[in-house]
């Protein structure tokens, strides 16, 4: 497929401060690149990191996503050895975000991934991936509800790993026990969950209810969460502890058709949102960086100093860097 310019340019107006600092921390691939495909070699990686820093982010976080362990291992390990030999990918790449395999195996809160690769949180094989990752692992979304005593969330926050549940149903007792044992973070609230929940007591509401306690992140494309709705949740949390993110695959800046997330074909429609088999969830998100500033712009309203925290200055927080020459974290 050839790259749909009206997807990825510069949106009219965008300042030279902000264009360049953007970091992302959920990131499954971009411009024709799956980073959840092993193999991927190491020219598709500079290429998919010179797209990346072309529209305008700093650095991201490499998303694995949930599979047997051998497969994530490997994937990790791919990760961590290409980004060695590549001065750019090393730039680009500040670290990977492991989303899974501990998670909610239910229809709705499983979303896109495998349920039958999804399973309870086990010490042993969280370990197996960070060594796999070789020491890169920055991120890890699991569901609290199936890490019995937390013990893997103790683990990784001991280590100064981020730990955010996601496609998950803890109740808000577990919720507030995670946050005890070291959760600190939320992912992509408001999808990972089924489209029809109890209308007060939901996944939503609780992590609403602790938005004090937690980073909370959103997908800004307008297809995982209705404006409107996002605007609501920005006037409940306020912006401190918020973060953007575009839960980008492969099809990111390409437009319409048919790509891979791992071993999953995602359909691409003309509204450029991505859908797995019959429609019947979304595969990630196919809109690019510059989009997404655009949507916070135009649909929401933002100035560019929300727009410098949420997608700039926040993400920055949560992992620990400071803004440092062209954006670098450092």
């Amino acid at each position: 497929m050839s790259e749909s310019t009206a997807t990825h340019k510069r949106p009219e107006g965008e300042s030279g401060e902000l264009w360049g600092q953007f970091v992302d921390v959920q990131v499954n691939g971009y411009g024709g690149h799956d980073f959840n495909d092993a193999s991927l070699s190491a020219e598709d990686w500079r290429a998919a990191c010179e797209k990346i820093r072309a529209d305008g982010m700093a650095g991201v976080l490499a998303t694995i996503i949930t599979d047997s362990v051998e497969g994530m291992v490997a994937r990790l390990q791919r990760i961590a050895a290409v980004r060695a030999g590549d001065p750019l990918v090393r730039d680009v790449i500040w670290g990977i975000h492991v989303e899974g395999p501990f998670i909610d195996p239910q229809p709705g809160y499983v979303g896109a991934h495998p349920p039958a690769q999804a399973r309870s949180a086990d010490v042993g094989i969280m370990q197996k991936l960070l060594d796999a990752g070789g020491g890169l692992v920055r991120l890890v979304t699991l569901a609290p509800e199936h890490d019995a005593d937390f013990k893997v969330t103790r683990l990784l926050a001991r280590q100064g790993i981020v730990v955010s549940a996601g496609h998950c149903n803890p109740s808000l007792e577990q919720l507030q026990r995670a946050i005890d044992a070291g959760l600190s973070m939320f992912t992509h609230l408001g999808n990972g969950c089924p489209m029809e929940m109890h209308r007060h007591d939901n996944i939503i509401q609780r992590v609403l209810s602790l938005s004090d306690r937690l980073w909370i992140s959103f997908i800004a494309d307008g297809a995982h969460v209705w404006f409107p709705a996002l605007r609501n949740y920005l006037r409940c949390t306020g912006f401190e502890r918020v973060i953007i993110t575009t839960d980008a695959i492969s099809a990111a800046r390409l437009g319409p058709g048919d790509y891979t997330l791992g071993d999953r074909v995602v359909t691409v429609d003309e509204n450029l949102i991505a859908w797995g088999p019959g429609k019947r969830h979304l595969v990630g998100s196919a809109v690019p960086m510059p989009r997404i500033v655009e949507n916070l712009r135009t649909h929401l309203g933002l100035s560019d100093s929300d727009i410098r925290r949420l997608l700039c200055d926040n993400p920055r927080a949560l992992l620990g860097k400071k803004r440092g020459p062209k954006g670098q974290g450092v």
